[in-house]
């Protein structure tokens, strides 16, 4: 599946049923255009918000970066990811994740979850292809799953080294997708107040925060949105130059494809189209 090196992750460009999505579809008609080569479809995510943009577009990826496996029956998955790819091939990717335990009501021994879950998706009639399905790994046993079981990993908030780390878990040949959140401020104090004004929900979540901990940090790095240590190691703020340079790191650490989320202040107005724009100029994707 091509993805490209480049894609953007975002909760809010997703597909609604039964509303008027002309302007989230005229988005990602944009993503598409600027080259970008895949749409992360973020929060816990489901084949209907993918459907209506593969069908509006021609060749960007859309995936799933999660759909929750405690939420959604697997024969059912399986059934639309069938009809979704028979009509458009190749242009989706569905990413799995067992969430958290504050998020999900029915969380409970993820690892295992995500076994018996792949194994129905194996099941199905016809079954979903191992290189259709990507999971959302930070341990090394469930990135060991994604190598064995799927094309590949879609870690969420990491840093280069974890990247690293995980591409030595998943081999050579598996696909390595990790999301990075870029903020395109060039003033340091202003550029890690908006970082650490999106982190904070995310440090109150003990999956990241232990993978943290393995990583090397503290507690302390934890307080407050994250210490300058911790949001320079997960977010790529800064000028062009400075932006780039961070997405090599990961892409010199192992990564196949960057997920690049898009954050902006917390006031900011509607879809960040013109970030996305501005980011493509410093990707140079069109050059």
């Amino acid at each position: 599946m091509a993805l490209g090196r480049y894609g953007i992750w975002s909760i809010e460009l997703r597909a609604q049923p039964n509303a008027d999505n002309g302007e989230v579809i005229e988005a990602v008609q944009e993503l598409e255009e600027l080259g970008y080569g895949a749409l992360w479809i973020g929060g816990n995510s489901d084949i209907s918000h993918a459907a209506p943009l593969v069908e509006a577009t021609s060749s960007i990826v859309l995936a799933t970066g999660i759909l929750s496996i405690w939420e959604h029956d697997p024969a059912d998955v399986a059934a639309r990811h069938t009809a979704l790819t028979a009509a458009h091939p190749g242009r989706f990717l569905l990413g799995l994740g067992a969430s958290h335990a504050k998020l999900a009501a029915a969380y409970e021994r993820p690892y295992s979850k995500m076994v018996s879950y792949l194994d129905a998706l194996d099941e199905a009639e016809p079954p979903v292809p191992v290189n259709e399905r990507v999971l959302a790994a930070l341990g090394p046993k469930m990135l060991k799953l994604a190598a064995d079981r799927a094309v590949g990993a879609h870690p969420y908030l990491v840093t280069a080294e974890h990247t690293a780390e995980a591409r030595s878990t998943l081999g050579e040949s598996a696909l390595l997708a990790p999301e990075l959140k870029v903020v395109l401020e060039p003033d340091p104090e202003r550029a890690r107040a908006i970082a650490r004004d999106y982190l904070a929900h995310y440090l109150a979540l003990p999956n990241y925060t232990n993978n943290f901990l393995r990583l090397g940090f503290t507690e302390d790095d934890f307080a407050n949105g994250g210490s300058d240590r911790l949001v320079d190691a997960v977010v790529a703020w800064g000028d062009a130059e400075r932006v780039r340079a961070r997405t090599d790191e990961f892409l010199a650490a192992g990564a196949d494809h960057l997920a690049l989320q898009l954050v902006e202040p917390s006031d900011a107005k509607g879809l960040p189209r013109e970030g996305y724009r501005r980011l493509a100029e410093v990707l140079r994707l069109k050059g």
